[in-house]
């Protein structure tokens, strides 16, 4: 069931110069939801994501995480205050094993013995322990995109923001992932950029979809995934 609010935008504004890139949007994620991020290239929707984990500053508006305000604070103190970020290009250490690259999360927040157990916890639900001494650099691209993932649950957050975590997977391992986001919902708020609809109709609980950086519809999945105005400006545009 989703509770209060974890994370709120309001009318939150992003410009590039002359151009707008995010006009205006208010959202809103609750305790324990899996929420979609969906619209066609240049909508806003990366944008968005960046400003809510501080890779981005605001140039106008407020995010709220738990209602305190965290609209251009560092992206490492959002991480500290409970934020797990998964960005599009994965973020390793390709000179160290799977394990040692967890460990580098789990040690800035827990003492030795505690990391090292964390670090395995979250390579085995992340279903890679096998991995744990395989020097990452020489994974293939989806096994690196679920080791990056254990980095992000490793520090349990509150709140997991995944930018198009399928990219470059194949089949299978999308497969794989969408149960993998659905139970971390389990433990975490979750939002997902993502541009696979056929991923997104698989995981998806609650849906918002960007158009020329402004939110076009929002609701649950099924309802906004019918919406003839979002077939239109996305699915329509795709299928063309």
């Amino acid at each position: 069931m989703i509770g209060a609010p974890l994370l709120e935008a309001e009318g939150l504004i992003m410009r590039f110069g002359g151009v707008t890139a995010v006009a205006g949007v208010d959202f809103s994620l609750g305790e324990g939801e899996l929420h979609c991020l969906v619209g066609p290239n240049g909508a806003g929707k990366s944008t968005f994501f960046k400003m809510l984990c501080g890779q981005l500053k605001p140039t106008a508006g407020d995010v709220r995480l738990r209602g305190r305000s965290i609209a251009g604070l560092p992206a490492a103190r959002i991480a500290r205050l409970g934020v797990g970020v998964k960005t599009q290009v994965p973020s390793l250490f390709d000179g160290l094993t799977a394990m040692a690259s967890v460990r580098v999360a789990t040690d800035a927040v827990l003492p030795p013995t505690l990391s090292r157990r964390r670090a395995e916890e979250a390579l085995e639900r992340m279903g890679v322990s096998r991995l744990a001494g395989h020097v990452v650099g020489r994974l293939a691209h989806g096994q690196r995109q679920l080791v990056e993932l254990a980095m992000v649950i490793a520090q349990k957050p509150d709140l997991i923001l995944l930018d198009e975590p399928a990219a470059g997977m194949t089949g299978a391992e999308v497969d794989r992932l969408g149960d993998l986001i659905v139970e971390l919902a389990r433990s975490s708020s979750v939002i997902v950029v993502e541009h696979d609809m056929a991923f997104i109709r698989r995981i998806a609980r609650t849906v918002t979809v960007f158009s020329q950086g402004r939110v076009l519809a929002q609701g649950p999945a099924a309802e906004v995934l019918a919406d003839a105005r979002v077939r239109d400006v996305y699915l329509g545009k795709e299928a063309a």
